[in-house]
């Protein structure tokens, strides 16, 4: 017979699951790490089934393991609730969450805005994770993400958040030096900045092909931040987010009227935590930036 499920034992288990590693998931919930361990070994001794499998790399959640997660959220988000109603609004929006995002969003437009979400809510921590691959909020790689498609159907919830521009780019010193760009044709006779193919996972990133330019990239990163820092200091033209190079004064839009690739920026988040007073107050960070910045996109 099974030994009844406890809540705390079910939150230092959530901890574990969402770190990946012992020692992260002790931190996070202010124990030591064999006390967690301990905790853990008799969770799945009172459940009679392995929950982890344990590596020098981390933790890895099996199958039981995984099922266990959705239940225990649903737990975390009524027991937030509670205390929600009880305490009030900001009372119980503390904790972490982890967020992936593109690059250019979150090194643009979260980064610098961080400090306003911290002055709101000291209590929450959060974890940005730029990216410039799919990531798999099913595996626990993230709480929220921001992506560039709709996700498959899962237990998860999607909403676009807002459509962005690319457009073409180089420095004010490099067009000095060159002379202006008045076609697509004497475009492609100038050194690009661009990603490194091979490394490109998202098929919503590989747009030069979209803009009949016989580009020529001399440098490439997998990093956007990389490409429009070189841009900017000279090196030739790129494909660069509206939203982030009209903020440079040192950069000039080429071409606007031939070349603007529009995408979109979808959030992402899992179903079982949309409740959550931490996941909504980033989420409703999200929702004012985008707000406040709709002009630049």
């Amino acid at each position: 017979m099974s030994t009844p499920l406890i809540w705390d034992d079910l939150r230092l288990f959530l901890a574990i699951a969402r770190a990946g590693r012992m020692t992260v998931a002790a931190r996070a919930v202010g124990l030591d790490q064999t006390t967690m361990a301990r905790r853990l070994n008799a969770l799945e001794a009172g459940v009679g089934s392995a929950l982890t499998e344990r590596s020098p790399r981390g933790i890895r959640l099996t199958d039981a393991g995984a099922a266990l997660v959705a239940f225990a959220e649903r737990m975390e988000a009524e027991v937030s609730a509670a205390a929600q109603m009880l305490g009030g609004r900001d009372a119980a929006v503390s904790g972490t969450v982890r967020l992936a995002t593109p690059e250019a969003f979150g090194t643009y437009l979260i980064a610098p805005n961080v400090p306003a979400l911290s002055a709101r809510h000291p209590a929450l921590q959060l974890e940005l994770s730029p990216q410039s691959r799919m990531v798999n909020l099913i595996n626990r790689e993230a709480d929220l993400a921001i992506t560039l498609n709709r996700p498959p159907k899962g237990r998860v919830v999607a909403r676009r958040l807002v459509d962005y521009r690319v457009g073409l780019y180089a420095s004010k010193a490099y067009l000095a030096e060159h002379g202006p760009i008045d076609g697509l044709e004497q475009a492609a006779e100038h050194p690009f900045a661009w990603y490194i193919d091979d490394m490109l996972e998202l098929p919503e990133l590989r747009y030069l092909r979209e803009i009949s330019v016989d580009a020529r990239p001399v440098f490439r990163s997998s990093s956007i931040a990389a490409q429009q820092a070189a841009v900017a200091a000279g090196l030739g033209l790129g494909m660069l987010h509206v939203f982030a190079a009209e903020a440079d004064e040192r950069l000039v839009r080429i071409l606007p009227e031939r070349v603007e690739i529009i995408r979109s920026y979808w959030l992402v988040m899992h179903a079982d935590q949309q409740k959550l007073p931490r996941i909504r107050a980033v989420v409703d960070f999200l929702d004012e930036l985008v707000a406040e910045n709709r002009g630049d996109f």
